[in-house]
């Protein structure tokens, strides 16, 4: 099957870098990326575009970018660009988006639009002829959340989907809208049911990072957040996960990385992760 993949970016994310980092010492992830006077870092906000069989899959990690943009209170400020305007850029407007696959459903929203939710004038969802795919499990997950990430899941969003017609629920084998050549990963160590898509390319299988490795450090695999609910079962997930790339020469899709969009991995010869070949953007790649 002929397959055309490219990154396209929503608006940059910032969260507190020590939820992020966790347990790491800020000594040593203020090297990584820097923080402001906050104590916030920027991540990104990445998606994966497919474009296959005539039909636009778009690949995200949670639900941030899935709600449409707030109308500017000040035409004097220039827009930043979003997700709609990435996809403009390699020509898919979003009514010709086909498919969304959600890895999981948490959603860690600007402040700005956070608090359009809680005032009540939720924006509606992107993408309105599109089918989204969400795990089965983390669906469940999702409407009875645990106390401990309650506040990761928006009910406005969660709702939406739920009232859309045109939400699918799938498990880890390979849903027969997707075609040949997907198959998921389950993890359920930073939220249960998480679905990493796999998808096959002649170079080697791609797979959508989510958040188990959502960015390049995390390539070490004691690296965990605050935001992980099993990070026992996380770091095993991860081991399994790169050594199954290392072994097919396979490629990682980092969604939340702010300069890198894919790399290769290597095990070095004290068995720790490395990353190489990398690309900041992925403008296309063909199978």
């Amino acid at each position: 099957m002929y397959r055309k993949l490219f990154s396209v970016t929503g608006k940059p994310r910032r969260l507190d870098g020590g939820a992020l980092f966790g347990t790491t010492p800020r000594s040593a992830w203020m090297e990584w990326l820097s923080p402001d006077h906050d104590n916030e870092v920027e991540l990104a906000s990445r998606a994966l575009l497919v474009q296959q069989d005539g039909l636009n899959i778009l690949v995200m990690a949670g639900t941030d970018a899935l709600l449409a943009p707030l109308a500017r209170t000040c035409r004097c400020q220039r827009p930043a660009v979003g997700l709609l305007e990435s996809l403009a850029r390699v020509g898919v407007e979003e009514g010709q988006v086909h498919i969304v696959v959600l890895t999981h459903l948490h959603a860690m929203l600007a402040p700005t639009l956070r608090q359009a939710v809680s005032e009540g004038d939720t924006p509606r969802l992107l993408f309105p002829a599109a089918r989204y795919l969400v795990g089965r499990q983390h669906w469940t997950r999702a409407n009875h959340p645990h106390p401990r990430d309650r506040a990761l899941f928006v009910p406005q969003i969660i709702s939406q989907l739920q009232g859309s017609g045109r939400l699918q629920l799938i498990d880890e084998r390979a849903n027969g809208l997707l075609g040949e050549g997907w198959r998921f990963h389950v993890s359920d160590g930073y939220t249960p049911g998480q679905l990493l898509p796999e998808i096959e390319m002649p170079g080697g299988p791609i797979v959508f990072a989510g958040d188990l490795v959502p960015a390049r450090q995390w390539l070490a695999l004691d690296l965990t957040t605050a935001f992980d609910r099993n990070p026992e079962s996380l770091i095993d997930e991860k081991e399994r996960l790169l050594d199954h790339l290392v072994a097919n020469g396979g490629r990682l899709f980092l969604p939340r990385d702010p300069g890198v969009a894919l790399i290769k991995v290597a095990r070095d010869k004290q068995h720790r992760y490395q990353p190489f070949d990398h690309h900041p953007v992925l403008h296309r790649l063909d199978s």
